[in-house]
């Protein structure tokens, strides 16, 4: 199987991830059930990671501050599909809230300030799935 180094990446899967579309955010807890919501999130191709931003208030944000844990970001739009698997953690770091932030504003809109209450959730990829198209760098 390929590694993520070795997925192509072209400009179907760069404009499917720049397009305004939400995704669910699935967390696996340590008894194997899945908790699963909605969530905007945007696309590190030099991290090759996702991230969503959050509060620290949030279930996924309360379940990451215990650990991290395995999950997937899927986002569909009609036949075309990503999935993006890995680890997920949360961090509520100053810079980073603001890179995340910064970004989403980019993708979806300015989001609403939540002061020293932001967290940002990192899914560092571990595997990438797709529709046709999406992953052979077309």
């Amino acid at each position: 199987m390929p590694g993520l180094s070795d997925v192509q990446r072209g400009p179907s899967f760069h404009g499917f991830l720049a397009e305004r579309h939400l995704a669910t955010l699935t967390l696996v807890r340590s008894d194997g059930r899945p908790h699963v919501t909605p969530v905007g999130f945007t696309w590190s191709d030099d991290e090759e990671c996702a991230r969503v931003i959050t509060w620290s208030g949030s279930v996924k944000a309360r379940m990451l501050a215990a650990g991290p844990l395995e999950a997937a970001i899927c986002q569909v739009d009609g036949g075309r599909w990503l999935t993006i698997e890995g680890n997920a953690e949360v961090s509520g770091d100053p810079a980073a809230c603001r890179s995340a932030v910064e970004a989403y504003a980019v993708r979806y809109r300015p989001p609403k300030d939540r002061g020293p209450d932001r967290r940002v959730i990192t899914v560092t990829a571990a595997r990438l799935l797709g529709s046709t198209g999406l992953l052979d760098g077309s």
